[in-house]
């Protein structure tokens, strides 16, 4: 079904997810630190296709080890902690995380999210190898291939949450996206994730992608959400 790398430094509850995932089919790896389960999540000989991620570990943290991982891998994450205010999610999110379960969790959660996340990742998947390429508005072009953003010749470094945000758009011009279809199709269907952090995010996104003194290329449509506009 599937290889899962546990990063969770609880014995007995790293113990308790990897005997339930072998149950169903999994194969499991465990690491009890940051540093040694960053060292497995990119060593190149492995491919791991979901890797569980506590966020509170010792030698490196989870939003470390999550950040590092971004940089040279888009390995699914689903973040495992006790910490559950929006900053924290936010934070989880921004360094890379692709979903978020808070402890205590029933295991039927914790699986259900996963298959949900596979899911999502083979649809996501599938619609790449039929959509174009390239995508552009305006000035800004969107290489989706190898995911590099520009402004004319100005390559613009984004997170994985704000680049699908801004592809969602781009590829939906003079169309009003809800907050709610943002969330569903940028985090996913069944995340707990709030509405505002889509705006947390939109304001991120202007930041590195507008011009100052020129109006924004996102444009908010009171109540609804948000538009780019030809």
């Amino acid at each position: 079904m599937g290889k899962i790398l546990i990063i969770e430094d609880e014995k007995n509850l790293a113990r308790f997810v990897e005997l339930e995932l072998n149950h169903e089919g999994f194969e499991t790896e465990v690491r009890f630190n940051g540093r040694t389960g960053l060292e497995a999540a990119l060593d190149e000989n492995e491919v791991w296709d979901i890797v569980l991620l506590d966020l509170m570990l010792p030698e490196l943290n989870g939003i470390d080890v999550a950040r590092r991982i971004r940089q040279v891998s888009n390995v699914p994450i689903i973040m495992m902690t006790a910490r559950d205010s929006v900053i924290d999610r936010v934070s989880g999110f921004d360094h890379g995380a692709d979903d978020y379960v808070v402890k205590p969790f029933a295991i039927e959660e914790l699986l259900a999210r996963m298959r949900a996340l596979l899911r999502r990742i083979e649809i996501e998947t599938e619609e790449n190898a039929n959509r174009q390429t390239t995508v552009t508005y305006k000035d800004l072009t969107v290489e989706k291939e190898n995911r590099v953003v520009r402004r004319g010749e100005d390559v613009i470094e984004l997170t994985k949450r704000e680049y699908e945000l801004l592809v969602e758009l781009m590829e939906n011009v003079n169309v009003v996206l809800s907050r709610e279809v943002l969330l569903n199709k940028v985090w996913g269907y069944e995340t707990e994730v709030e509405t505002n952090v889509v705006d947390v995010y939109i304001r991120y996104l202007r930041n590195k992608i507008d011009v100052p003194n020129r109006e924004s290329y996102i444009q908010t449509v009171r109540g609804t959400g948000y538009v780019m506009r030809t």
